[in-house]
């Protein structure tokens, strides 16, 4: 089975499992059509497969099987057990990725694109993966490098490309976890109500809880915020810039970075 089936396999696997989830314990009510924003969300999510595909000549997991043989970067030299170099590929990636997100918070133009992941007014587990293709182009090409420099080894970068996946769409989930369970699962990943912090509309909060997968890189790092100023009911969604219910249209979506209104 090739690496792109598996990960399309868990992709719809965890879309189920968290809408669902949704279903049954829904965090807050939705301001906007969910069909409206399902049928323009995952038409994006489909466009930035099709433009990784035909944009880039190979991904991360196909560079990590011809750096393997190869013998580049840092795990390739440690000679490292596989087991190990695949938890040290999952670690480094993700923080990596909390960096990478951390860079385009700060830096204008990059912003410019990733705020059209934050201008979604309710955040379900379809917004864990509405990116610009830009941004999504940007992102892979982060990712080869390190893929490169540590030597990651090919399972390594599956595993944590499906970790990836799945995270992004938990952690986005409209969803209720019991106070006790969040409590706990926070320690080490990011929850729903945790990273809901990240998309309100005050800007130190929206600048705040970055991670993705892993929640300690906020503890160390500085950039954790327990729980919005307004509450998770109370507290509003979204950017000031694009509050019209046409802005969650695909075509409108993909010329936000261009447009300041």
């Amino acid at each position: 089975m090739s690496a792109e089936i598996v990960r399309l396999s868990f992709f719809i696997g965890i879309l189920c499992f968290c809408t669902v989830w949704e279903i049954l314990a829904q965090r807050r009510t939705l301001t906007q059509s969910k069909s409206y924003r399902w049928l323009n969300n995952l038409g994006l999510v489909a466009l930035n497969g099709l433009v990784l595909k035909f944009t880039l000549p190979i991904l991360a997991i196909e560079l990590a099987v011809t750096t393997s043989h190869a013998g580049v970067g840092l795990l390739n030299w440690l000679s490292l057990p596989m087991w190990l170099s695949v938890m040290a590929t999952v670690v480094i990636l993700d923080l990596a990725i909390y960096w990478q997100h951390r860079l385009f918070h700060r830096v204008p133009i990059l912003w410019k694109l990733h705020r059209m992941h934050h201008s979604d007014q309710d955040i379900d587990v379809t917004t864990g993966a509405r990116f610009h293709p830009i941004e999504i182009i940007l992102s892979m090409l982060i990712k080869m490098v390190v893929v490169v420099v540590i030597g990651a080894p090919a399972l390594g970068v599956l595993i944590f490309e499906i970790i990836l996946n799945g995270s992004a769409m938990f952690n986005h989930s409209n969803a209720r976890l019991p106070n006790m369970v969040d409590r706990i699962l926070r320690r080490w990943v990011v929850t729903p109500d945790m990273h809901r912090v990240h998309h309100s509309t005050l800007r130190h909060e929206c600048d705040s809880n970055f991670g993705f997968f892993l929640s300690i890189w906020d503890r160390w790092f500085k950039s954790y915020i327990s729980q919005p100023k307004l509450g998770h009911h109370d507290m509003s969604i979204g950017i000031d810039k694009f509050r019209r219910a046409s802005e969650q249209r695909i075509d409108k979506m993909l010329t936000q970075p261009f447009r300041e209104s």
